[in-house]
C-alpha cells in the first residue's frame, strides 16, 4: 500500500514555522493585516470568509472585512480595491469569488496590487512565476510543493506529469515543479493517449476536477500521486484519483479529504505573512 501523504500533518508542521516568522516580524515592528472583500451573499463565500477570519485569528493576524452589497457596481468595487491598495496598514487582500454578474471578475482581480494579491492570480503575479521571480503565487500549487518538502520528496531530476492547465492550479504547479528541476509534462482535455504519458510520471498531479478519473492502470508503480480534486459524488467528497485502487500501485498518495486542501489554508496564511515581510 502507498504511503499516505497527510495534509493535516504537513499543515501542523507549517504552523510552527509560520508562527516563528510572525514572531520575528513583530519583533521588527511589523504586523500583517488581511483585508477580505466580500461582495454579495454567496453562501460558500460567506462560509469561507468566516473560516479565514477564524484561521487568521488563530495566528493573531487582524482581519478587516469589507462587505459590499449584492448590487455593488464594478466601479464601486474597483474604487474600494484602490483604497485597500493604497492603505499601508493592509498588507494582503483576499477577494471572495465568484462576484455578482454585473462585475467583471477578471478586471477586479487585475485591479489588486500584485504585492497584496494573496491568491496570486493577477497577471503580474503569474508573470513573476513564469519568469522565475519572487512573488505571491496561487496557494493550492504551493500546498502541493509543501507536501513534497515535508515528506522529503525532491523533484530534482524526476519526471512530473500535471493533469490540468488552469491558472489556479495546473499551470502554476507545473511552473513550481519546473523550478524544482523536475521535467514537466502538462496534460489536458485534448491530450491523446493520456495513460501512456501518466505511466511515465514519478510525480503525478491530478487537477482536472473530474471525480476518480485517475485509475491504477494510469499510475507508474511507486509514483507519488498528488490529488488536488475535490468533488461531491453521492454525498461523499472524492478526489480526481480513484484512491483505493491507486493506493495499491503508487508509492505515496494524498487522500481526499485530508490531503492538499488541508495545506492550502496554511499557504494562505503564509502569503499573508510574506506580504508583511516584503512590505
Amino acid at each position: 500500500m502507498a504511503r499516505i501523504l497527510d495534509g493535516k500533518e504537513t499543515a501542523a508542521a507549517l504552523e510552527t514555522e509560520l508562527k516563528g516568522r510572525l514572531e520575528a516580524l513583530r519583533k521588527a515592528g511589523k504586523e500583517p493585516q488581511l483585508a477580505i472583500l466580500l461582495v454579495g451573499n454567496s453562501k460558500p463565500s460567506v462560509m469561507y470568509t468566516a473560516f479565514m477570519q477564524k484561521q487568521a485569528a488563530g495566528y493573531g493576524i487582524p482581519v478587516r472585512l469589507v462587505k459590499l452589497p449584492q448590487e455593488t457596481t464594478e466601479a464601486e468595487l474597483l474604487g474600494k480595491i484602490g483604497e485597500l491598495n493604497r492603505d499601508p496598514g493592509i498588507t494582503g487582500i483576499l477577494m471572495m469569488m465568484p462576484l455578482p454578474p454585473q462585475i467583471d471578475g477578471e478586471r477586479a482581480v487585475e485591479a489588486i496590487d500584485p504585492d497584496k494579491d494573496i491568491d496570486g492570480l493577477t497577471t503580474a503575479s503569474l508573470g513573476r512565476l513564469a519568469a522565475g521571480k519572487e512573488g505571491l503565487f496561487p496557494c493550492t500549487p504551493r500546498a502541493c510543493m509543501a507536501i513534497l518538502r515535508h515528506y522529503g520528496i525532491d523533484p530534482d531530476g524526476l519526471r512530473a506529469v500535471v493533469l490540468g492547465r488552469s491558472n489556479v492550479v495546473g499551470g502554476p504547479v507545473a511552473q513550481l515543479l519546473q523550478r524544482a528541476n523536475a521535467t514537466v509534462t502538462v496534460c489536458h482535455s485534448h491530450t491523446k493517449d493520456l495513460a501512456s504519458i501518466t505511466r511515465e510520471a514519478d510525480i503525478l498531479v491530478a487537477a482536472m476536477g473530474r471525480p476518480e478519473t485517475v485509475t491504477a492502470d494510469m499510475v507508474k508503480p511507486g509514483a507519488v500521486v498528488l490529488d488536488v480534486g475535490i468533488n461531491r459524488v453521492n454525498g461523499k467528497t472524492v478526489g480526481d484519483v480513484a484512491y483505493d485502487e491507486v493506493s495499491r500501485v503508487a508509492g505515496a498518495v494524498t487522500p481526499v479529504p485530508g490531503g492538499v486542501g488541508s495545506v492550502t489554508t496554511a499557504m494562505v496564511i503564509e502569503s499573508i505573512i510574506a506580504t508583511a515581510e516584503r512590505a
